[in-house]
C-alpha cells in the first residue's frame, strides 16, 4: 500500500494547499529569474540560494527536531535527490536567459505528465482514465503557450533552445516526487528537506564552481541579492519543504498538479510588473492548464 494512502481526509486537503502555495511561490521565481539572468550566471546563483537555503533548514531542524541534524542513513538517498533538483534549478536559469517566463511555465505544467510516469515506473502507481485525460487537457494548454498558439509551429515542433533544456529540467523536477516517497525512511520532512537542500548546495557549488570564483559579488546589483534572499529561503528551503509534505499525503501525479497554476500566476506577475500582458491567444491555453487543474484536483485518489 502507498504511503498517501495512510492519509486522511483533512491530511488530503493540507497536501492540496501546499501545493496550491507552491505554484504561486514558483511563479515569482520565474519573474525574477528572468530579471536577474543578465547579472550573474544559472550555477552562481543556484549555489547561493541553497546554500542559503541549507542555513534556513539547519537553523529550522535545530530548533524543532531533536538530533535532527545527525548525518542521515544511507546519505546516497539525498545526492539523487539534490542531483535531481540541481539539474532543474540550474537549467531554470540558462532557460531564462533564452525564453520568456510564460513560455518555459508552460513547460512546467508537464511535471504532472512525468511525475506519472515516474510515479508508475517507481511506486507502481496507475492513473485513473479521468486523470489521464486532465493531463492531456492541461498538456495541450501548456503546449498552446509554448507555441504560442502557431498551429503550423506545433505541427514543426519548432520549439527554442531554451525550452529544450528547461524541458530536460522539468524531467529531473517530475521524478523528485516520487523518488521522495521510495527513498523515505520515515525522517520528519524538515530534516529529509535540510538534506536534500544540503546536497544540491554541494553538487551545484562543485559542478559551478569556475563561475562562482569568478563572479563579482561585491557589484551586484540589489535586485539580485533579493532574489537569492527569495530563492533562498522562499523557493529552495520552503518549497521544497510543501513539496515533500505533499508528496507523502498525494499521488505523485496530483502534487505536480498545481504546477498547472503556475503560468498564470506568471502571466499575472509578468503585467503587475509592467512586462505586458499576455495576448489572448496565449490566455486561452492558460483557461486550459487551469481546467486540467481542477478536473485533477478534485479526482478521488486511486
Amino acid at each position: 500500500m502507498n504511503a498517501h494512502s495512510h492519509a486522511t481526509g483533512l491530511q488530503k486537503w493540507l497536501g492540496h494547499l501546499a501545493m496550491m502555495l507552491f505554484a504561486a511561490l514558483i511563479a515569482g521565481s520565474f519573474t525574477l529569474g528572468a530579471l536577474t539572468a543578465p547579472h550573474i550566471g544559472a550555477a552562481p546563483i543556484t549555489a547561493a540560494r541553497f546554500l542559503l537555503g541549507t542555513a534556513v533548514m539547519v537553523l529550522v531542524v535545530a530548533m524543532t527536531v531533536r538530533d535532527g541534524l545527525r548525518w542521515p542513513r544511507q546519505a546516497w538517498r539525498f545526492l539523487v535527490l539534490g542531483g535531481l533538483m540541481g539539474v532543474y534549478f540550474v537549467a531554470m536559469f540558462i532557460a531564462l536567459g533564452m525564453a520568456s517566463p510564460v513560455s518555459l511555465g508552460a513547460i512546467f505544467t508537464l511535471n504532472p505528465f512525468f511525475s506519472a510516469i515516474f510515479g508508475f515506473l517507481l511506486l507502481r502507481q496507475v492513473p485513473r482514465p479521468v486523470v489521464l485525460g486532465s493531463l492531456a487537457i492541461a498538456a495541450s494548454g501548456a503546449l498552446w503557450i509554448i507555441f504560442r498558439g502557431d498551429l503550423d509551429a506545433m505541427l514543426r515542433f519548432e520549439i527554442g533552445r531554451g525550452e529544450l533544456i528547461y524541458l530536460a529540467g522539468v524531467i529531473c523536477h517530475a521524478a523528485y516526487a516520487p523518488l521522495v516517497r521510495r527513498f523515505s525512511k520515515g525522517e520528519p520532512v524538515t530534516v529529509s528537506t535540510l538534506w536534500s537542500v544540503t546536497a544540491t548546495a554541494l553538487l551545484v557549488s562543485l559542478y559551478g564552481w569556475n563561475g562562482i570564483r569568478e563572479t563579482d559579488w561585491s557589484g551586484l546589483p540589489a535586485i539580485v541579492w533579493f532574489a537569492i534572499a527569495y530563492l533562498g529561503i522562499v523557493t529552495t528551503a520552503f518549497t521544497l519543504f510543501l513539496l515533500q509534505f505533499a508528496s507523502l499525503r498525494l499521488p505523485a501525479a496530483k502534487v505536480f498538479a498545481y504546477g498547472y497554476l503556475t503560468p498564470a500566476f506568471i502571466i499575472a506577475l509578468e503585467g503587475i510588473a509592467g512586462h505586458g500582458w499576455a495576448p489572448p491567444v496565449v490566455m486561452t491555453g492558460a483557461l486550459f492548464i487551469v481546467l486540467g487543474l481542477v478536473v485533477l484536483a478534485l479526482t478521488p485518489d486511486g
